[in-house]
């Protein structure tokens, strides 16, 4: 399960990523609408991994966002940023499309074999409540895949711009509402 604490984070989520997109040539321009967020659960328990559904002008954006204790060497190009977490201390916050731990989660939700956080809020040491996802996310076949399984194997796609949806054998679907994207797949 995913532990979201009650903390204060500074800056926050938001504005760090609203500064992060800016810098980036394939984020278009305009104001940010977040429309969702879901989560995976680290096997190790070491690094949170979140996404983002956003909306910035006339792109619909998928950001994965992780969130470690300490600088991950060797991908300084791929810090978005870090926050100051009440609770947990420094977060340093990264790309992650460019994260291995993401990838890999990824890569098992395409294939079956990881399913999304269950989210628990803690505070004080104790679970206070339990939380729904925002965005529901379901494994389909692509129309480059055969409805026999999963597609073990292959190349990931996880692009940030959604537009187009990416293609392949097996695909992730986000649904957000009465929206719905492809967000990951595999070719």
């Amino acid at each position: 399960m995913a532990i979201i604490h009650k903390a204060s984070v500074t800056p926050s989520k938001t504005a760090l990523i609203e500064a992060w997109l800016d810098g980036r040539p394939w984020a278009g321009r305009g104001r940010d609408q977040v429309l969702g967020k879901y989560r995976f659960d680290d096997p190790e328990g070491e690094v949170g991994v979140e996404a983002f559904l956003i909306r910035r002008g006339d792109r619909l954006l998928h950001l994965p966002l992780t969130y470690r204790g300490a600088p991950l060497a060797g991908h300084e190009d791929h810090l978005v940023g870090t926050m100051e977490h009440s609770t947990l201390g420094t977060r340093w916050v990264y790309d992650g499309t460019e994260d291995e731990v993401s990838v890999a989660c990824f890569r098992r939700a395409l294939n079956g074999e990881q399913s999304q956080a269950d989210l628990e809020v803690w505070e004080g040491g104790r679970l206070v409540a339990r939380r729904e996802q925002q965005v529901l996310l379901r494994v389909e076949p692509g129309a480059d895949g055969d409805g026999a399984g999963a597609a073990h194997g292959g190349r990931l796609v996880l692009p940030h711009v959604l537009d187009p949806q990416p293609r392949g054998r097996s695909r992730l679907r986000a649904r957000w509402g009465d929206q719905q994207a492809v967000v990951a797949a595999l070719s």
